[in-house]
């Protein structure tokens, strides 16, 4: 019989979709009195796959990551949705979003997104939140599934996870080292 034991912690990123890029440094201090400080971001992206937020926050939209240096356990990722949610009523302007936060966490293994939308391929959490699994990584290189977002299959951002997942292994390695 397996044993139930802590889970390896796990690090942090969020993906915004921005409308102006001239809030991204209000934005940045906002999300680091939270989650501690931004150690990697990715530079601002043209975001065009989808017209879906378009109504809302308009055109021209733009994707930023955000990394964050504490390593957390997984569970946190239902209070940084919620508090992400938040966040996004916060920063609006006449009941319209400025900013969608796209919060997640990676492991050496997978990229986990966190979402209220509840679909087949998506696991319950708690809070009304629920988690997917969004890319692997397989055979030194992340790989999307079925249900992957056509902007996560971008070789941008699968560079920026390269990078996110380099930084967490030489964290956990530290960590290693460092206990008695």
């Amino acid at each position: 019989m397996g044993k139930a034991r802590e889970p390896q912690k796990v690090k942090i990123f969020v993906g915004l979709l921005i409308a102006r890029l001239s809030l991204l440094p209000q934005v940045c201090h906002l999300l680091e009195e939270k989650l501690g400080t931004v150690d990697l971001s990715s530079q601002a992206l043209d975001f065009n796959y989808t017209d879906y937020y378009e109504a809302e926050m308009g055109t021209g939209l733009k994707r930023v990551f955000l990394g964050f240096g504490d390593l957390v356990t997984p569970d946190r990722l239902v209070d940084i949705k919620l508090f992400t949610n938040n966040l996004e009523q916060t920063l609006s302007e006449g009941g319209k979003r400025l900013v969608n936060f796209d919060p997640g966490y990676l492991t050496a293994a997978k990229v986990v997104l966190a979402t209220t939308k509840d679909y087949a391929h998506r696991l319950y959490l708690g809070s009304g939140i629920y988690g997917e699994v969004t890319l692997i990584f397989r055979q030194k290189q992340f790989q999307p599934l079925e249900w992957t977002y056509p902007d996560y299959r971008t070789e941008a951002y699968h560079e920026f996870f390269r990078q996110l997942r380099s930084q967490y292994m030489r964290q956990l390695a530290a960590m290693t080292q460092s206990r008695p």
